[in-house]
């Protein structure tokens, strides 16, 4: 199969903070199961969903409350629930969710299920910030809910083809985008949540720029809307694909939830990576102050 499409689902959380947690995931299950559905319904084969997806970006603040969002990955009622979905629908979803491994340990983690509802694996966010996002005492607050991820950069190979994961962060890191080109990856999926300011600028740069660099797809997708109560700013969508040569092939809008849809070609990739000989005259002997080494 030389074609494949793709899904990037971007989605406003439409719940106040103050609300219990599990009525935040209650209502974000069930808008992106529907999204999920559309998606499906416009022919996506491989659906990608927002990073932390089920509930809105609690990193804007430091509370024990959210960590009562976290769960088993896998085992956990929302992982299996989206494997029957994609089982259902025939179709692989990257499923981007808080994960709690034994008693109190957390991760920023995206499992991976393939099209008959198996679960292949999961990627834990390597990269994680700790930064103020202005005057009001919100901020990316990560390192209060996350420990950095410690299961290496997988790639999955799915019905439809073979899946790296980077999350939001993770995306100014080019050494990690690298490993998974080395790993085989066709398409790279970046789940973020990430608002207007700064790094806005970087959005459309860096991740056509891993594109170009590794010779696979990028799939990246931000949520949208503004979130009460921490109103640390404006999530600003713009999901999109974009090829091995750095074309942006499909967009999403900047304030809308939105069922972004593209099509990867893999013959695409033969035909860059054969253009372009990055991995072969790679000098990887000369690298290693890289590692420290």
């Amino acid at each position: 199969m030389d074609t494949v499409k793709i899904g990037l689902i971007q989605a406003s959380h439409d719940l106040d903070g103050g609300e219990p947690v599990e009525k935040h995931k209650e209502a974000a299950v069930e808008k992106h199961v529907r999204l999920v559905r559309e998606a499906a319904a416009q022919g996506a084969q491989i659906i990608g969903l927002q990073e932390i997806f089920f509930g809105p970006y609690f990193c804007a603040e430091q509370t024990a409350k959210w960590y009562a969002a976290a769960e088993e990955v896998p085992g956990g009622p929302t992982v299996r629930l989206f494997q029957e979905l994609a089982k259902e629908l025939a179709v692989v979803i990257i499923l981007p969710v808080y994960e709690r491994e034994g008693i109190a340990t957390y991760y920023n983690t995206a499992a991976v299920i393939d099209a008959d509802g198996s679960y292949l694996g999961k990627y834990r966010k390597h990269h994680i910030p700790h930064v103020g996002a202005g005057g009001n005492g919100c901020g990316f607050w990560e390192k209060y809910y996350f420990k950095p991820g410690n299961l290496g950069y997988r790639v999955f190979d799915t019905a439809y083809a073979k899946v790296g994961v980077y999350i939001c962060y993770d995306r100014h890191f080019p050494e990690g985008a690298r490993m998974l080109g080395l790993g085989g990856a066709e398409i790279v999926f970046n789940p973020s949540a990430t608002v207007a300011g700064t790094s806005e600028y970087l959005w459309k740069l860096e991740q056509p720029a891993h594109a170009v660099a590794n010779g696979y797809y990028m799939a990246a997708i931000n949520r949208v809307g503004v979130e009460a109560p921490w109103n640390m700013g404006e999530f600003y969508g713009q999901s999109y694909l974009a090829d091995p040569r750095g074309t942006i092939v499909a967009i999403g809008s900047r304030n809308q939830d939105e069922v972004v849809v593209g099509e990867m070609n893999k013959r695409l990739i033969r035909e860059v990576r054969e253009s372009w000989q990055f991995y072969r005259d790679r000098r990887p002997e000369t690298y290693g102050e890289l590692a420290g080494l």
